[in-house]
């Protein structure tokens, strides 16, 4: 439980930690993830893709930065500081802790809104489960937690701004959970704005339903204000809603390419196995549902910020987030003509080369692990 200390002092800032070398590869783009990180759903698989594109000069992750979200915080950090150690890359690419909580939510108005305005799913993330408040209420990965690779002392905000900073107009930005730690960001350092090259979303549901409510896609949902804030930010930003996130769904054939593929056994495709196989209840999965499919949400955007083409169909639109009370609460609205003032037009991606992709998908997710990047 030793290292759990540490790791919580470094959280609440009563330790200082160590910083992080990153082994950089020159013309490539230079990205911070942005995540509500798990172990090996989206926001894990997303990491472990980066892992593999930076291995071949694709890409250069700064850092992960994480936010609370899909579970809280420390929870996140958790599984984060496993993710990067399990893949080889903990010397390489340093892990941040920022928001634990969002700018506008509480646990009460989350509760009052949905039980006064229900549908959706009902999906609420770390609101569904206890807040934890020591190192015995974190939950650890399959795999067990991180054996000695500790979250960096800088905060997820100072990290986002000092990064900026120091590569101006390179630096693009995955945003792929709630936007609190962008929102505090930029709000507090508001000279960085102009710098920040690009912010890629998995995030919004223009022109289709929410999932956590009727109107509102999750990471959004969670953090309405900040995800407002954001998006009306003069930077180039792309939006990959859930309107093209529905349409992209992993399949058996898919599942079984990664899962059970003889020749490709992994650390990583036998966790993917186990925490993907069997469904959100345990149950109803690829393993036992021939004809099950889930979405894989947050993926699609580090496939388009390699490439572009990816997306085979694309607007620009003015992008808005509500955030106030009531049933649209966290629900987005894309414009074509006549936008409220302070939005600016950005690429809203509509469909995806799901064959192409899924291509990319299976390939980086059955490499072999840990990871060899360059200069480690």
């Amino acid at each position: 439980m030793k290292r759990w200390g540490v790791m919580l002092a470094c959280l609440t800032g009563l330790a200082g930690c160590g910083g992080t070398h990153v082994a950089e590869n020159p013309g490539a783009p230079k990205v911070i993830v942005d995540s509500d990180y798990n172990t090996l759903s989206d926001d894990g698989q997303l990491g472990v893709m980066a892992a593999q594109l930076q291995a071949t000069g694709q890409v250069n992750v700064l850092g992960i930065t994480v936010v609370s979200g899909n579970q809280w915080l420390k929870q996140g950090v958790a599984d984060a500081l496993k993710a990067v150690e399990r893949l080889g890359i903990e010397t390489q690419v340093g892990v941040y802790a920022g928001a634990n909580y969002p700018l506008s939510h509480d646990f009460s108005t989350v509760h009052q809104e949905l039980l006064a305005f229900p549908g959706g799913d009902g999906y609420l993330g770390a609101w569904s489960k206890p807040e934890p408040k020591s190192d015995s209420d974190l939950v650890a990965p399959p795999d067990g937690f991180a054996s000695h690779t500790q979250v960096q002392g800088k905060s997820a905000v100072d990290f986002i701004v000092d990064t900026v900073k120091q590569h101006p107009g390179e630096i693009s930005i995955l945003a792929i959970g709630p936007l609190t730690n962008i929102a505090q960001a930029t709000s507090q350092h508001p000279e960085i704005v102009p710098l920040i090259k690009q912010i890629i979303y998995m995030g919004g549901a223009i022109d289709v339903p929410g999932n956590t409510s009727p109107t509102a896609e999750f990471n959004w949902w969670f953090d309405p204000l900040a995800a407002q804030q954001v998006l009306r930010l003069p930077v180039r930003q792309v939006v990959i809603p859930l309107d093209v996130t529905n349409t992209v769904k992993m399949d058996k054939a898919v599942y079984d390419s990664i899962a059970h593929n003889p020749a490709k056994q992994t650390t990583i495709t036998q966790l993917f196995k186990q925490l993907n196989g069997y469904g959100y209840d345990g149950k109803n999965g690829f393993e036992t549902n021939p004809a099950y499919t889930t979405n894989i949400w947050d993926t699609l955007t580090l496939a388009y910020l390699i490439d572009p083409t990816y997306a085979t169909q694309t607007t620009q639109e003015w992008v808005d987030v509500n955030a106030s009370y009531g049933p649209n609460d966290g629900k987005s609205t894309g414009y074509l003509t006549s936008p409220p003032p302070g939005l600016q037009k950005m690429t809203v991606v509509q469909r995806f080369d799901n064959a192409r992709f899924f291509n990319l998908y299976t390939d980086l997710l059955t490499r072999p692990v840990p990871v060899k990047l360059p200069g480690s």
